[in-house]
């Protein structure tokens, strides 16, 4: 029998997660501060809780997709209250990218109370999510991610364990500094062609053929040459908040992060320009202006 889901936080990679498992034969439930997007999980099988408090007794796994560790704090202890409703056995799947310190107590607590969470970190864009291309990374038990591996299939192309509580989320934040180094690299070259006179659309087709080539060219190449920063699929100001976990996690293991720290202070430039619902292809509009192209 297939477990009883709940997901909370169904946006922009909640949604199509969410939908994926109704396609799977799933009972979920969603739930979101936006009911418009609760009704969107609705309209494609999915079920509206009661109540918040109602959801943990009515499933065995929660899978959360949320933008910041406070939101997932919150929603853990307040708006499910999982320690005073949450039951021996049940798991906790969180796909939200946080702090992994933060990720590990509060995996700790969870644990303490008979509760099992992994770290269910996801890599893609949303609509890779749709298209079921992304990558899933899982920290935790490994016996709790064997458990969810069907589940794990069902939401995505591909899942890799990385080993215990946190270490997803750590995985992630190296592949968003790689991502983050993608993006920075194509804008500064799609500027010197600018420069150059080069035509911008044809350039970016040299580079897709090219050993230059990076997913990051599919995802931000034509944003940036249309310059089509909104509507955003991924914000400027989470592209900034993923930077600083990057750059907090370098930290606390003093390890020298110089490119990341130059794109970091290149992003905040641009979210005190005013531009932090911007699509994150918007760091070309930080070389293009340097560059008076």
């Amino acid at each position: 029998m297939k477990e009883r889901i709940a997901f909370v936080g169904v946006g922009l990679m909640g949604n199509p997660l969410a939908r994926h498992l109704i396609s799977a034969g799933y009972s979920v439930i969603a739930d979101d501060l936006d009911s418009s997007k609760v009704d969107a999980v609705v309209a494609a099988g999915g079920r509206r809780a009661s109540t918040p408090e109602d959801i943990a007794a009515d499933v065995d796994v929660i899978i959360l997709s949320l933008p910041s560790a406070q939101a997932v704090n919150d929603v853990v202890r307040n708006r499910l209250r999982l320690f005073e409703t949450g039951r021996k056995g049940q798991i906790v799947m969180d796909a939200s990218t946080i702090d992994p310190q933060v990720s590990v107590e509060l995996a700790a607590a969870l644990e303490a109370r008979g509760i099992d969470m992994l770290d269910t970190t996801v890599s893609g864009s949303p609509t890779m999510c749709a298209a079921k291309e992304s990558l899933i990374m899982v920290g935790g038990a490994q016996s709790v991610f064997e458990r969810c591996e069907p589940i794990l299939r069902s939401m995505s192309k591909e899942h890799v364990y990385v080993g215990g509580h946190g270490k997803a989320l750590e995985t992630k934040l190296v592949v968003n500094l790689v991502l983050s180094m993608h993006y920075m690299a194509l804008a500064e070259g799609l500027t010197l062609a600018g420069k150059a006179g080069l035509d911008l659309e044809q350039t970016l087709a040299v580079l897709r053929k090219s050993a230059a080539y990076s997913k990051a060219m599919d995802m931000k190449g034509e944003r940036m040459v249309k310059r089509e920063f909104l509507p955003a699929i991924g914000k400027q100001d989470l592209y900034l908040k993923d930077m600083q976990l990057v750059l907090g996690l370098g930290a606390r293991l003093n390890c020298p992060l110089p490119l990341i720290s130059l794109n970091f202070q290149a992003v905040a430039s641009e979210i005190a320009k005013g531009r932090a619902e911007w699509d994150n292809s918007g760091i070309f509009a930080f070389y293009s202006e340097l560059a008076n192209l």
